[in-house]
């Protein structure tokens, strides 16, 4: 049995011997993230620990798994394949395992490290973000919610500017023909409140596509002004909360909020972030795409595949080269992860558990 100083168990990193030179990469939202060598082909890639101590991580351990297995995309990142500790195979039956690993392609940087040295040439934002809206528009095909986009999530590979999607952690199935709002059924999730959109903000289980969209606007504002478009968010978090509620409540006698008073909320928050100015910098093109992108009401929001033939991207908009998904989840998908309860893991020969696992692990493969 190997020793816990050995490399093995780096960072508590238990893998098999053809995994060498492992170096810490970062942390996502629900594991730590090492790079290491395979001596089986020499190619570095990503490894994702995912801890299963209990109903909830094993829940959102599978559910990852399911996900990023079935979406084989050129913008997002590939998963190679999951392995159990030590390299095993992994078991029919989850209780079994104490962790999984992901191990996935492993990419140059990321968009925040980039964005740390300032804004970046209109050409490349343009190109960069037609590959992020160009996986948008596969993932949200799949039925499937990403609810973390940002910056440190979206991988890049600098010599190809090729972008990939990445970090599914706190992703999500939403079978459009389900209401997921009425059942209560998506729980609020760790997303960054500097990406979060103001009816999000507002609403937490209100969960549509939408949401990644307007992530997606700031990403294209800090992009192109090398600026975090509401930085300050965390700090004027209660203050948007309370502007928006007065606003509400003096609107309470009309049937809907109008672009008007969106504006005096979006001016207030613009203020506060200084963005303002900068955004007067910008080509018209850009502007009007943002106002279209970051609106309060979701469903005045540009789609994925709608934003893609704006004349923003006119210079790489190419329908035919823009795939959806040909399997999408259904909510039968994301159902039967509430069937995972302690009382279920807590037999090891459950049933229950083994045909949850099959699942997840026989799904189409890129």
């Amino acid at each position: 049995m190997a020793r816990n100083d050995t490399p093995l168990f780096l960072h508590g990193f238990d893998l098999s011997g053809h995994f060498t030179d492992l170096r810490p990469l970062g942390t996502g939202v629900t594991g730590l993230v090492l790079s290491a060598v395979d001596q089986r082909n020499g190619q570095r890639v990503a490894i994702k620990k995912l801890v299963m101590r209990d109903a909830v991580t094993v829940k959102h351990a599978l559910r990852e798994v399911k996900i990023t297995q079935r979406l084989c995309h050129e913008n997002v990142v590939q998963v190679h394949e999951v392995l159990a500790p030590y390299g095993r195979p992994l078991p029919q039956d989850p209780t079994q395992l104490s962790a999984l690993y992901i191990v996935q392609e492993c990419m140059e940087t990321d968009m925040a490290r980039l964005l740390e040295q300032g804004p970046l040439p209109t050409g490349h934002t343009t190109l960069l973000f037609y590959q992020l809206l160009r996986g948008l528009k596969f993932i949200h095909s799949a039925n499937v919610l990403h609810r973390d986009l940002k910056p440190a999530n979206i991988f890049i590979n600098t010599d190809q500017l090729l972008l990939k999607i990445g970090d599914f952690g706190l992703a999500r199935i939403v079978d459009p023909h389900y209401s997921h709002k009425v059942t209560g059924y998506l729980s609020e999730g760790l997303v960054t409140k500097w990406y979060c959109s103001p009816r999000l903000l507002l609403s937490p289980n209100n969960y549509t596509k939408a949401i990644d969209m307007w992530a997606a606007g700031c990403i294209l504002a800090e992009m192109l002004t090398g600026r975090m478009l509401f930085k300050y968010i965390d700090i004027v978090y209660s203050s948007f909360n309370h502007i928006v509620k007065v606003l509400i409540i003096s609107l309470v006698f009309r049937k809907h909020i109008t672009q008007k008073d969106v504006s005096e909320i979006i001016f207030v928050l613009s203020c506060l972030t200084g963005f303002t100015v900068a955004l007067w910098t910008l080509i018209f093109p850009a502007v009007d795409f943002l106002q279209r992108i970051l609106t309060f009401n979701p469903m005045d929001r540009l789609t994925a595949e709608a934003a893609l033939s704006h004349p923003f991207l006119k210079h790489y908009s190419c329908p035919e080269d823009e795939p959806t998904s040909s399997h999408p989840f259904h909510i039968e998908d994301e159902l039967e992860d509430s069937l995972i309860t302690e009382q279920s893991l807590s037999n090891s020969n459950s049933q229950v558990s083994s045909i949850h696992w099959d699942r997840c692990v026989d799904v189409i493969k890129c």
